[in-house]
């Protein structure tokens, strides 16, 4: 019954039923008497509580649609709001559901495009790095080295110092190349792009551990991809922002699919809000149609989590 039937129809009930006590037996004489006055104040009274129950059951759902709609994130998706009440009450929250529907699928379909270009555009910095900037540096070497054949001793010292500065930039950029395009991945596969991953990011103060199964099934290469991202950018914010010591990278299998570990010691979330890496993991995660969980750790630090339904992306 809509809303709309169910009031009138309380208080249809309650002007039938006063106007039958009032054409029958019940009588209000003047001056009114106290018996005549108990009477209509309680019938007024029950009418009242009456109106009120109806009112609150039938906006209820509208208070749950509220709480929904104010909480909702699509890079959270699959929280929906339970159809109820009302006609006029169920009709809203079933399209506001298909609305949040509508809107996760074009959220997906748009964060697909823009993360193709990113990689793409990744590749093409990657690929301009080590075939422009890596070449001239590796040329300055070389000049740095028929200088320092040829400098006198007043010299030396400066000529190997300019050597070392260039090799060391010419290390960064290979290195920053190799992260903005995962030549291993591509290469040598998953596991290995993670035995990588965690021996590029073990240093002084910080140890990465990898676990990783060797029977996983089989995964598209864009789901191997977003694995690796993911990784990548956990161990990013375990070194920026954590302040761990320890840091672990597990993979394995789990009922319904294949899960994604990275976890620290640090400091922990301390209520902070997410930040554009956590996001762009988020994102990620819906292309593949995966679940991204970052929640405290046993004891101290932070766990990040993705967990990859069997079958691969979408």
């Amino acid at each position: 019954m809509s809303l709309f039937w169910r009031i009138f129809s309380l208080n249809a009930v309650g002007l039938v039923v006063a106007a039958a006590l009032l054409l029958g037996p019940v009588t209000v004489s003047t001056p009114v008497l106290p018996a005549e006055a108990l009477v209509v104040v309680v019938g007024l009274a029950a009418l009242l509580a009456a109106n009120a129950v109806v009112l609150r059951v039938g906006l209820a759902p509208l208070g749950r649609l509220g709480r929904a709609m104010a909480t909702a994130d699509l890079l959270r998706p699959g929280t929906r709001p339970v159809v109820a009440g009302p006609v006029e009450t169920a009709e809203l929250i079933t399209t506001y559901n298909a609305m949040l529907d509508r809107l996760e699928t074009e959220r997906a379909a748009s964060a697909a495009r823009a993360l193709s270009a990113q990689e793409r555009e990744r590749r093409r910095i990657a690929r301009e790095l080590h075939d422009e900037v890596g070449q001239t540096l590796t040329a300055v070497l070389l000049q740095l080295k028929r200088v320092a054949d040829r400098a006198p001793e007043t010299l030396c010292d400066e000529v190997s110092q300019a050597q070392e500065a260039t090799r060391a930039g010419l290390d960064e950029v290979r290195r920053i190349a190799r992260r903005l395009r995962p030549g291993v991945l591509e290469e040598l596969g998953l596991l290995s792009a993670l035995r990588s991953l965690a021996a590029e990011f073990s240093a002084p103060g910080l140890t990465v551990r990898h676990d990783l199964a060797g029977d996983l099934p089989a995964l598209t290469g864009e789901t191997e991809l977003v694995i690796y991202r993911v990784a990548q950018e956990g161990l990013t914010n375990t070194v920026r922002h954590a302040g761990a010591d320890r840091a672990e990278l597990r993979l394995g299998t789990v009922p319904g699919g294949v899960e994604l570990l990275v976890r620290d010691n640090g400091r922990g979330l301390d209520g902070a809000s997410d930040g554009a890496g956590l996001t762009g993991m988020r994102e990620r995660a819906l292309l593949i149609g995966a679940a991204l969980t970052v929640e405290p750790a046993p004891g101290r630090g932070t766990d990040v989590r993705l967990r990859i339904p069997t079958g691969g992306g979408r």
